[in-house]
């Protein structure tokens, strides 16, 4: 059955939203799989699709035991208790470091007060005690197809407020979910699978 083009249903998804440099917080019931229950950090967000890292889902990789893994040896550093994050279900073998834009790093992207980068510089850097400021590092990434993210966003299936780099570098990462969540007053106990639902 077609539907009439100016029924309500039929409208499509609102693509002039931009999600960049927002938390996504997956919602109990609408979410499954691997990405339930994560905080998503959206890196960009566009008419083509968007592309975010989870920042709450800490893996048992070591961020020194990464860098040996690439021929890097981490001197006396703040960050050789890091931990190296599950960002995603896509290409879960490469890896993705979220940073504070410190000095000039020519594969980092922007992304307004942060930066990201898939190279080895901003690593090696941080290999010999240099490098940014704070960094989260991640295995794969979560990404989302031309209005896919839309079309999930008026399901209810995510929440999304701006996000706050204290809860990406310096909330445990068990934290980082209700305290995304308390950016919108939002307590999590208050969420059911139902919400935004009549």
């Amino acid at each position: 059955m077609t539907q009439d083009p100016k029924s309500p249903e039929a409208t499509p998804p609102d693509l002039s939203i931009d999600l960049s440099n927002q938390f996504l917080m997956a919602m109990p019931g609408m979410v499954t799989g691997e990405l339930a229950g994560t905080v998503i950090y959206v890196c960009e967000h566009g008419p083509k699709g968007a592309l975010g890292l989870v920042i709450n889902r800490p893996t048992d990789l070591s961020l020194t035991s990464l860098l040996e893994k690439i021929d890097l040896k981490l001197e006396i550093s703040p960050f050789d208790t890091n931990v190296v994050f599950f960002g995603g279900p896509v290409q879960t073998d490469r890896g993705f470091v979220l940073h504070t834009p410190l000095g000039e790093y020519s594969s980092s992207i922007k992304l307004g007060s942060l930066a990201l980068t898939t190279s080895r510089d901003v690593l090696q850097e941080v290999a010999a005690g240099k490098g940014p400021e704070k960094l989260l590092v991640t295995l794969g990434y979560a990404g989302w197809g031309a209005g896919q993210l839309e079309n999930e966003l008026a399901q209810n299936a995510w929440l999304n407020v701006a996000a706050d780099t204290d809860i990406i570098f310096s909330t445990p990462p068990e934290q980082r979910y209700p305290a995304a969540l308390k950016l919108l007053g939002i307590d999590p106990i208050m969420l059911t699978g139902a919400a935004g639902h009549a």
